[in-house]
Formats: structure tokens, C-alpha cells, sequence
């Protein structure tokens, strides 16, 4: 279920990011136990352990092991039928006219943690990470700021949703340190390169999907099949260092500019929570070759905004309100492109959609566009200016039924 009146007996306030049409899954440990899976309902985490044990998820196919799993990814190896089994029934459980664990009062300091006493983990153990650039509007500003301004899209940009392979080991939790990069540049075009700390350090404001199971190598996954391997989505800020890769790119892409770090947000949302925002993408001109065809609205109306807080600072400035309906290549594409070859996938590989970015400029998803290549600087409320993140800089990215992704700039 998915409609956003769904009502609990648990006090959720109206307007929280996790109601009880949502229910995503992420992991947690408390002073009761180590990392395991469960559910977060308003300012509570299900247990999912707990009511394993007590009962309460009799009729699911599921069992004890997947559910003191310290990832998820035991999990996501049961299929789309198990997962979707199991939020049903816990939303059944929660549910306003559900007695069955309401009126339990023994079962619920079990079955219920407060989010005040929970550590939350890394949901999944990513095995491979794909990052997309798939915004047009981010592909234009980037190709108008390095290449020609009139033909900013190189040409195969609106054949393929193009991508590259990144580093899956450097992908942490929300509230994870990031350390700034040391790396080769070259500052001035006349000269050797130099190394040291990246002096061009950026946010990339993006989504990501987290897969089942694929078929089996040699397969392909059509645009048609492809929301039956998507468990679901996280925020993601794939930190960049803009010098180190603009000196490393080429020929063969992104490198220490990428891999240093990228930040998630603990709970990832299921396609299921995500039905009723669902809209229809741009019109895609030319036409896309056959397999990239699909039917349905596929792209999603999520509102996105990204604030940056400076050290010893309380609240920041909010940098960019963007939004993930901005795509103009969607998850069914990218999966089905990226497996066209015949490339397998794992339960817990992870796609990232590269920044979106909007058309105005209060909708740039990175301080690369958002500054201009660090002609436009932004003023922060402590009276300092930003042309991209500063050492003790905390970036906050937040979106509806997500919450927050946040992680801090450490000095190199």
C-alpha cells in the first residue's frame, strides 16, 4: 500500500518523511544488538529480529538468519516477492485498525527502538557502483563550461544513458567523515603538474538504485523487466575533486577525482513507497534506439535540496532545490543499457544517476555550475562565501519519504 493516509497507532506526525506508506529498510544496531535489519516508522525502528521472534511475521517467507544480517543483502537475495511480502506485513501490523501487536503493550519495547537510541549502518554491502550522467541540463552546463557553449552534448549523449564503473569500497553511511583528496593537478596549462590537496572539492547531488538478483551473465534485463531487480533508492552525494579529474580524465574517465568518497542516506526506499510520485519523463528527441523504449511513467516527482553548513555553525545556506523528475533517462533505461551486453548484477550493486541538475540556476545540482566554475561565489549566513566546499564544511542533501544525507570535510 502506498497511499499517504495510511494511518498508524503509532504517533507519526503529518508531513514526517516516514510514514506509514513508506516503511523503508535500513540497518541498525542499539545497546540491545548488534547491526540488523529493520524498518523505520515515523521516529521508530521496527525490529524486524524481534517480531520475527515474537511471531508476528508468520506467513512471510523469510527467516531468523536474514534478519540479524548486519546488511541487507541476504535479504534482497530472497527476490522482489519476499520484500514486498514483508512491508505489506508490517504495514498490515502498524496499521491503525490492526490489533493484533497494538494491543500487545508486552511486545513493543521489543518490537519498537527509538531512533534517539539507534546507530544506523551501512543497509548494504555494494558490491559493484555504476554512476550515470543522465541530466541534460547538467550535461549541458558542463559541456558549455569545458566545450563548445553551442554544441555542449557530445554525440552520443542522447543515444545512451552514459556511464562509467566507480569505486563501491569508498561508498559510506550518512554522517561519515569525508577526508579531502591529495592528487595531481595542473593549475597552470604552461607547467608541470604539481601535487597536493584538491583545492576544487564538490558535491554532485544525485540518487541511486540497489539491485536483486540479474540473470545470469551472457542475459539481458529489458526496460520491461528491469523495476523487478530494482529494490529500491537511496540520496547520494558523490563527492568530487574537479581538478584532480579534470587533469586525469582523459583518456579513460573519472579516477581519484571520484573515488575518494561517496555518501548515502541510511534507508533505502522501495519502488513500492515511491508509486504515487510517479510521472511521465521529457520527451526523448531523437528517438531511442528499441531496447531503451518502455511504457509507463517512469521518472519521479522527488524534491531535492542541498544545504551546506560551515563549521561551528548551526544552520547553513540552502544551496540548491532541484528535483529527480529532472532525469531525462530513467532507472529502467539505465539498467536495461547497462545489461544490453550481457553484463550480470548482484544483490546490492548500486547505480547512482549522476547530478541532477534542473534549467534554472537555483536547481544546479553542483557548486561546479552553482558557482560557475567559481565565477559566482554564494554567501553563507557567517558572512563567508563559497565557490566549492571548504574544509569543516558539512553538506546536507535532503529529499521527502528520504530523509537526509550529510557528511562533513575533514582537511587532507
Amino acid at each position: 500500500m502506498t497511499d499517504a493516509t495510511l494511518t498508524s497507532w503509532i504517533d507519526v506526525p503529518a508531513g514526517h518523511d516516514f510514514p506509514l506508506a513508506n516503511l523503508p529498510f535500513g540497518i541498525f544496531s542499539n545497546p540491545r544488538g548488534g547491526a540488523r535489519p529493520g524498518m523505520r516508522l515515523g521516529d521508530h525502528v521496527v525490529d524486524l529480529s524481534a517480531c520475527h521472534a515474537l511471531g508476528f511475521l508468520d506467513g512471510v517467507e523469510v527467516n531468523a538468519e536474514v534478519l540479524v544480517a548486519p546488511v541487507l543483502n541476504p535479504l534482497m537475495k530472497l527476490g522482489k516477492p519476499v520484500t514486498v511480502a514483508l512491508r505489506e506485513r508490517v504495514q498490515t501490523l502498524f496499521h491503525s485498525d490492526c490489533a493484533e501487536l497494538r494491543d500487545r503493550s508486552d511486545a513493543h519495547a521489543s518490537c519498537l527502538v527509538a531512533m534517539d537510541d539507534v546507530q544506523m549502518h551501512m543497509p548494504v554491502e555494494v558490491g559493484d557502483y555504476t554512476d550515470f550522467y543522465s541530466s541534460e541540463d547538467h550535461a549541458r552546463n558542463v559541456g558549455k563550461m569545458f566545450r563548445d557553449p553551442d554544441n555542449a552534448l557530445l554525440p552520443n549523449w542522447k543515444h545512451m544513458p552514459v556511464g562509467y564503473h566507480g569505486r563501491a569500497s569508498s561508498i559510506v553511511v550518512s554522517g561519515t567523515p569525508i577526508r579531502r583528496p591529495m592528487g595531481q593537478t595542473r593549475p597552470d596549462p604552461d607547467a608541470a603538474p604539481v601535487f597536493g590537496p584538491s583545492r576544487l572539492l564538490d558535491f554532485e547531488l544525485e540518487m541511486a538504485f540497489i539491485t536483486f538478483e540479474g540473470k545470469p551473465m551472457g542475459e539481458r534485463i529489458s526496460t520491461a523487466e528491469a523495476e523487478d531487480h530494482i529494490f529500491g533508492l537511496v540520496l547520494f552525494n558523490d563527492w568530487s575533486a574537479r581538478d584532480i579529474q579534470k587533469w586525469e580524465y582523459v583518456p579513460l574517465g573519472p579516477f581519484l577525482g571520484k573515488n575518494f568518497g561517496s555518501s548515502i542516506s541510511p534507508w533505502v526506499v522501495t519502488l513500492e513507497a515511491l508509486d504515487h510520485l510517479r510521472v511521465a519523463g521529457p520527451n526523448q528527441d531523437p528517438a531511442v534506439l528499441d531496447y531503451l523504449t518502455y511504457e509507463g511513467d517512469s521518472h519521479y516527482n522527488v524534491p531535492l535540496e542541498v544545504e551546506i553548513v560551515p563549521e561551528g555553525q548551526g544552520a547553513g545556506q540552502v544551496v540548491c532545490r532541484s528535483n529527480f523528475r529532472h532525469m531525462y533517462w530513467n532507472m529502467r533505461q539505465q539498467l536495461a543499457h547497462h545489461t544490453v551486453n550481457g553484463c550480470n548484477l548482484r544483490a546490492g550493486d548500486m547505480m547512482a544517476s549522476g547530478t541532477i541538475s534542473g534549467p534554472e540556476k537555483g536547481s544546479f545540482g553542483s557548486m561546479l555550475e552553482i558557482s560557475w566554475r567559481g565565477t559566482e561565489p554564494v554567501d553563507m549566513p557567517d558572512g563567508s562565501a563559497r565557490k566549492f566546499i571548504q574544509d569543516g564544511d558539512t553538506v546536507v542533501m535532503r529529499a521527502p519519504y528520504f530523509g537526509e544525507v550529510r557528511g562533513k570535510l575533514l582537511p587532507a
